[in-house]
């Protein structure tokens, strides 16, 4: 039991370290020398781990996806249809089910960009995950940025079929949007540095919103009173 909790300690540490040496290097420039020392580990643990670099780029990338749907998790929203969760902390209804109890699915869309920007600030491996997904020095690299274009498509289509999207706006034209957004603010904060806030989101948000979602439903009048004995309506 002792040996178990030290690998699996030993295993955790090279994850986080190679994505640190990810996010700051890129997959091309890391060497598994500089992830071994930074974890503080030797050579042959690392090797008894992950035999080459690439096997632990996909393990951070893997690692990298769950903390994304720990994210959307938070916010009690579903999987993308047809896909399984990496890991069981993902919970919510199934494929098709309601957006969760957080609110209706535009604005379960706001709150979880918005805890992955903060994420992509603060979490090396998740922002290592997008990074690497993007890396054009790697081959067939997904990363959690295919997870997320899903979920995104899934939630804007099923904000589509409640009425919350306006008038001829396309679920999918409008998922493009959100995932390019958000995918290229992880692509900075990854190779860039560039610091990402809060703020960042509710501006772009902002911008998009206006055109996205449908007009709050007017209340209709009340009957049996004309219209110019109301008065102003109530706020």
């Amino acid at each position: 039991m002792v040996k178990q909790v030290r690998a699996a300690r030993t295993r955790q540490a090279l994850v986080r370290a190679a994505a640190e040496v990810f996010a700051d290097d890129g997959y091309a420039l890391a060497s598994l020398p500089a992830i071994s020392r930074r974890a503080g580990v030797s050579t042959g643990a690392l090797h008894f781990h992950f035999p080459s670099k690439d096997l632990l780029a996909r393990e951070v990338e893997a690692a990298a996806t769950v903390s994304l749907q720990r994210l959307a998790a938070r916010q009690g929203t579903p999987d993308p249809p047809g896909r399984t969760p990496a890991a069981p902390a993902v919970a919510g209804p199934g494929p098709g089910g309601p957006a969760g109890a957080g609110g209706v699915a535009l604005q379960l869309l706001v709150d979880v960009s918005r805890d992955l920007v903060l994420g992509l600030s603060a979490d090396p491996v998740l922002r290592a995950g997008f990074g690497l997904g993007g890396d054009p020095s790697r081959k067939g690299g997904e990363g959690p940025g295919r997870w997320w274009s899903e979920w995104v498509h899934a939630l804007l289509r099923e904000a589509h079929g409640a009425g919350e999207l306006a008038e001829g706006v396309s679920p999918e034209a409008a998922a493009v949007a959100v995932v390019a957004a958000t995918l290229g603010l992880a692509g900075l904060a990854s190779r860039h540095r560039f610091h990402l806030s809060p703020h960042l989101v509710e501006q772009f948000w902002a911008l998009l919103l206006p055109g996205l979602a449908a007009p709050p439903p007017r209340r209709p009048a009340r009957p049996g009173i004309p219209a110019a004995e109301r008065g102003p309506a109530p706020r």
